[in-house]
């Protein structure tokens, strides 16, 4: 055998290897079955290979985005598409907390619990760890909190009709992240003892096992004052909700994402039974930026129109 043919037969024996802990990985995440309902768009490293990890995600803290400098705060791996009716990139760019405070327009508390919810989901939408934006769809609740950490991650939109809103309110702060190639949705969301909003339920079954600095039973005491519509707290309780969120976001930085956050995958689901459908656009526009993101490439690198 050649040197060639060999290296070849490692490349495919190391991404059989990778697919067979891909999927005791889904195994273990209660997909309960096989790994994926229909065929994904590529392989990485057999029908496409994409170079990830080739730029530093930005984790230098800043007084907007403190917690992106903690141990376990996320970076998601993303592949897009070259401008408008473009190709695949060949390689990844990083997204951290810090690119979601600038694009949601603060730091937030809901924002960064629903992308570490994001972050539990895509470990088994993509095993890879690389995350392809053209294939995703995502529900959230009503909070422009959770609706743009969604629609930022995923590249959603409600002009597409792949970003909704839950039809049951009490997934209010839960997601679920779709992949249209594979047809495998996820549900995510945080584990109770972590979870904050006064008189809501937290949708799965899971616990948190370690001691938040704060309670969970102060905070929902405090944001029941803060957060009523027309309330009036008072200058110190407006203070103390913001620093009891600050202190919460950082604590949970300081543990592992699996310890606070939880997924599940959907069995047949049906995008429909999910969503409001008195929320969505009547006429959605086709989406088309990614329509050309398998496209041949020409003959040669360098050639002349045909």
């Amino acid at each position: 055998m050649t040197g060639d043919c060999v290296a070849s037969a490692q490349v495919l024996a190391a991404w059989k290897g990778f697919r067979a802990f891909a999927c005791m990985a889904c195994a273990m995440w209660s997909l309960a079955g096989a790994c994926q309902a229909a065929q994904p768009t590529y392989r990485v490293g057999e029908t496409i290979f994409i170079e990830t990890g080739v730029e530093a995600p930005d984790r230098s803290p800043t007084w907007y985005a403190a917690m992106v400098a903690r141990p376990y705060a996320p970076v998601f791996e993303m592949l897009a598409t070259q401008g408008t009716q473009g190709r695949y990139y060949p390689y990844t760019y990083p997204v951290t907390l810090k690119d979601l405070a600038r694009f949601h327009g603060h730091d937030c508390e809901g924002t960064t619990h629903a992308a570490n919810a994001a972050w539990v989901a895509f470990k088994i939408l993509f095993p890879d760890g690389i995350i392809d934006r053209s294939v995703l769809w995502g529900i959230s609740g009503e909070s422009p909190c959770w609706s743009d950490a969604v629609a930022y991650l995923t590249g959603a939109r409600v002009q597409y009709g792949n970003l909704g809103f839950f039809k049951d309110k009490r997934y209010s702060h839960a997601i679920i992240l779709y992949r249209d190639d594979t047809k495998v949705a996820v549900l995510a969301t945080w584990r109770q003892g972590i979870n904050n909003i006064p008189g809501e339920p937290v949708m799965l079954p899971e616990k948190v096992t370690w001691l938040p600095k704060i309670t969970m039973k102060d905070v929902e005491a405090l944001k029941a004052v803060v957060k009523k519509a027309g309330g009036n707290p008072t200058p110190y309780q407006v203070d103390l909700m913001r620093y009891q969120q600050w202190v919460h976001v950082n604590d949970i930085l300081g543990h592992p994402l699996e310890d606070s956050y939880q997924a599940k995958v959907i069995r047949d689901f049906k995008w429909a039974d999910w969503i409001d459908s008195d929320k969505t656009m009547a006429k959605p526009h086709e989406r088309s930026d990614t329509r050309l993101k398998n496209y041949p490439y020409r003959g040669r690198p360098v050639e002349g129109p045909q």
